[in-house]
């Protein structure tokens, strides 16, 4: 089996945010995080449970397993047996996230998404990131509109942020985001280069676990055997 591509190590990376969840109702956004969500329950997280997004319970493979109407989502999020990983237009040190506008709220240069549901997330129950492009433009000082709320606005859990050059998360004293491992040849530099406020960073930084050959076997024949993965990072 040929070496994982980077995007094959971002979906094994994603997976890692739901090890140990138990029966938690998995929510990703966007095609890598859901590749991770299903390398996860096929592997180390069995008890993961998926979602079509709109009333049933499926598996890794898109089968139906159960009944699960949106209000019952709310349930869930609220006793926090829920994980979703979102996207974030900006997100700064502290893990406040932005996806509605850029630029001044009453008169912004760009319309986003809105607010959706991030502050309840982020107050709720175990919130990743996956952001694609590791920028200075993405990682910034501070946010334009808070939508997702981060550590110094009383988030819950904020896990693991994900991105094309690294993994970080928040296990500092401060709660302030750390480099939590550099993916295979990328330099601490450049993570660094590509952020723009302060990462706190450890004396060792490890490279991300590329997956195994089980995981790229489960992933390139089973998960995304078209792959549409790459296209996400191209």
């Amino acid at each position: 089996m040929s070496e994982a591509s980077l995007a094959e190590i971002c979906v094994a990376a994603c997976a890692e945010a739901w090890r140990g969840d138990g029966a938690t109702l998995a929510s990703p956004m966007g095609l890598i995080p859901s590749l991770g969500a299903r390398l996860a329950r096929l592997t180390f997280a069995p008890d993961l449970l998926l979602t079509d997004g709109e009333a049933y319970l499926v598996d890794e493979d898109g089968q139906v397993e159960g009944w699960l109407p949106y209000r019952q989502v709310f349930t869930m999020l609220a006793a926090g047996r829920r994980h979703v990983m979102m996207g974030a237009a900006q997100i700064d040190r502290y893990g406040n996230q932005n996806i509605s506008v850029i630029g001044d709220w009453r008169r912004p240069k760009a319309q986003l998404l809105g607010v959706r549901g991030a502050p309840g997330n982020t107050v709720n129950h175990p919130v990743s990131y996956w952001i694609p492009r590791h920028s200075p433009r993405v990682f910034t000082p501070h946010v334009d509109m808070v939508c997702g709320v981060g550590y110094d606005r009383g988030a819950h859990e904020l896990r693991l942020v994900v991105t094309n050059l690294a993994v970080l998360d928040f296990g500092t004293p401060e709660r302030v985001m750390r480099l939590r491992s550099v993916h295979p040849g990328v330099e601490v530099a450049d993570v660094l280069a590509a952020t723009g406020f302060p990462l706190a960073v450890p004396d060792q930084v490890p490279a991300t676990r590329t997956p195994t050959p089980a995981e790229l076997a489960l992933i390139r024949t089973r998960l995304d055997p078209g792959g549409a993965r790459d296209r996400e990072l191209a």
